[in-house]
């Protein structure tokens, strides 16, 4: 089977996160004929999926993720989402380039290499969820502790995310910056704005906050990084009524940070400066202000270093390709957050993203094979 025959298949499948649509189990026939152990690993209303051939060290497993999207307003695409369209040299649908070309060139890629080397050395596994555009809660992440529990271990991952910018093999991440939210209440004293000596605005109070935070420097980055980065998404504060000083004021931010911190030591930090206002305020005012902190942390931020991995996908890049790629850890999150805390290596690596999540995402057609070669190769590096 060719890489796009079995991407058709796919495409067609409506697979809204966090339903698979039948994806895994056309990807567990497949990968079942040619020698894997499959495996359906189910939390909550979340399938999860384990594929392996061998049981020798070192091991390699591909990763990715059958969900997509929602696709929108149906009648803004020029063709429908599931109905996959080739025109003008692209291939149309919801999940073209995120993920499911890089699912079916990693499985293809996995079992044309197991047949041209029968006694290659290690084993090759894939991994799946149908939770990466979701939540995120019953996929990967629980994945993993349950497959180190049963003693598997990871030498290297390879995520087949959209990793590429303008052509394809332009970019490999080699890592991801981490993320958390942080969400702060201020509680002061309600009270009527004609008499704010009876009152304490905490909206006054969260306004020297927001500066203090905005002027921060949380860190400069290093060498894989750029500096930390911080941004507020909501304010809110007020009950409605034009004459009330209201009793509290909310805002939310988040941090996209380098391997220099920590989600503990930021929140320690912010803690610090929160206090320090507020103290700086009932100094100068008279006003007493207390505050709730709680906060959500997406993942921490790691990185794989050039060695065996990076350095074997980079040269099947260029290899197949005729492309030297970057490395980068920009972007947002991954599943790759759930795997490296584990000691693996870890790249992400695949199509071109400029069409993700949106109307008419597609993929260069031309682009589909070498993909399939590029990951092919990369097995020739690992395990020959």
């Amino acid at each position: 089977m060719k890489t796009k025959e079995l991407l058709l298949d796919l495409l067609a499948r409506p697979s809204v996160t966090p339903n698979d649509a039948g994806c895994m189990d056309v990807l567990g026939d497949y990968l079942r004929a040619h020698g894997f152990s499959v495996e359906i690993v189910t939390f909550g209303d979340v399938k999860n999926f384990w594929a392996r051939h061998g049981d020798a060290a070192p091991l390699t497993v591909f990763a990715g993720h059958t969900d997509v999207v929602p696709v929108g307003d149906e009648s803004t695409w020029d063709s429908p989402p599931f109905e996959p369209t080739a025109r003008d040299g692209y291939l149309f649908a919801r999940g073209a380039a995120d993920m499911k070309t890089g699912v079916a060139a990693m499985c293809v890629a996995a079992v044309e290499f197991i047949e041209t080397n029968p006694d290659y050395n290690g084993s090759i596994a894939v991994m799946l969820t149908a939770d990466e555009e979701g939540p995120a809660q019953d996929g990967i992440k629980k994945l993993m502790p349950h497959l180190v529990e049963q003693g598997v271990q990871m030498d290297y991952a390879v995520f087949t995310e959209p990793s590429s910018v303008e052509i394809l093999g332009d970019m490999i991440k080699n890592g991801r910056r981490g993320s958390m939210h942080a969400h702060l209440k201020i509680l002061g004293k309600q009270g009527h704005v004609a008499y704010p000596e009876n009152a304490a605005n905490p909206i006054h109070a969260l306004g020297g906050i927001v500066t203090a935070l905005s002027r921060e420097v949380w860190c400069d980055g290093n060498d894989s990084f750029p500096a930390t980065s911080k941004q507020i998404w909501s304010i809110d504060g007020g009950v409605g009524a034009s004459n009330v000083i209201p009793g509290e004021a909310n805002v939310s931010f988040n941090f996209r940070f380098s391997t220099e911190l920590t989600s503990e030591k930021i929140a320690a930090r912010v803690e610090q400066l929160v206090r320090q206002t507020l103290d700086d305020e009932h100094q100068a005012t008279g006003k007493s202000y207390d505050y709730q902190l709680r906060y959500e942390v997406s993942g921490e931020p790691f990185v794989t270093r050039e060695g065996a991995l990076v350095n074997a996908m980079r040269d099947a890049c260029t290899e197949v390709l005729g492309v030297t790629p970057v490395l980068s850890t920009s972007g947002g999150t991954s599943d790759a957050r759930f795997v490296a805390p584990f000691g693996v290596q870890v790249v992400e690596f695949g199509p071109v993203n400029k069409t993700i999540h949106q109307v008419n995402e597609c993929v260069k057609v031309a682009d589909i094979e070498p993909l399939t070669l590029t990951y092919q190769r990369l097995l020739e590096k690992l395990h020959s």
